[in-house]
């Protein structure tokens, strides 16, 4: 893809034992591109290399073979132009909503004008005003996962990477977290690559849409989404368009599901 904001070609990445005598495939001949301001889904099966890929991308790893690339350029380590969500929001239970959002900028020495003016503007846009000082435990599980949202985007980065953010939420907050998350990003404008288990949520949130085979992690389908933004997800997840491309990835994630399984019986 011609000026991709980010890239992975033919990534393979292997996994030994500490002994080297086993090695485990996770991803092989793994590609995938994104444009500017895109939100891309990866879906698979679990054990497919969903998160080796976003762990690749954010700097934690690098790949065995072929090149991950963020804005043409090999990825060699994490980078504030990458932010991370994951499942839980690992705040400081000691510091305060400010304090955790400010996080990173304080440790970078980042003159506190900057942050701080930063810090009120991303704490307002999550829906968090008036809880500048409160700490972790006085927060819900969905509070708490603003916050790191809001110390993901402080740093203006180009590119969130978000592994399964909302999947330790019950489903009446989940559904309110993931239209939170598409109001944000329509005025952000970041480039996200979120994983996910929850085809709907899948659906719903992304441009496009990877699905990927059983372990090792490949690209088997690639879904375009057609529906216009805004979204509304009580009228969407009843449309005939919605019903028809759920049933095509739940049948491919089914039958790579199923694979895995008969692997494992082997």
């Amino acid at each position: 893809m011609e000026n991709a904001k980010f890239q992975f070609i033919n990534v393979s990445k292997i996994f030994s034992d500490k002994d080297k005598k086993v090695q485990t495939i996770a991803l092989e001949h793994f590609n995938l591109a994104a444009k500017t301001g895109e939100f891309i889904c990866l879906l698979g099966s679990s054990g497919c290399g969903k998160s080796t890929a976003l762990n690749l991308m954010a700097g934690f790893d690098k790949p065995t073979s072929g090149k991950v690339l963020l804005d043409g350029h090999p990825i060699e380590k994490p980078g504030l132009d990458r932010g991370v969500v994951l499942q839980e929001p690992t705040l400081f239970p000691w510091l305060t909503v400010t304090e955790n959002v400010t996080f990173g900028p304080r440790m970078n020495n980042v003159f506190p004008q900057k942050y701080k003016e930063n810090a009120r503007r991303y704490i307002d846009l999550v829906g968090l005003k008036g809880f500048e000082h409160h700490y972790p435990y006085e927060l819900s599980g969905g509070m708490k996962q603003r916050v790191a949202i809001a110390r993901a985007w402080i740093n203006e980065p180009s590119v969130l990477l978000m592994d399964e953010p909302f999947g330790a939420l019950d489903a009446q907050t989940r559904l309110i977290m993931q239209e939170f998350l598409l109001r944000v990003w329509d005025t952000l404008k970041t480039t996200v690559l979120f994983i996910t288990h929850d085809v709907d949520e899948a659906i719903y949130l992304s441009d496009r849409i990877f699905v990927m085979t059983a372990r090792p992690g490949r690209i088997k389908m690639e879904v375009k989404i057609p529906f216009s933004r805004p979204r509304d997800p009580e009228t969407l997840i009843f449309s005939n368009a919605f019903v028809e491309i759920k049933h095509k990835i739940v049948h491919v994630i089914k039958e790579e599901t199923l694979k895995t399984m008969l692997e494992v019986e082997r």
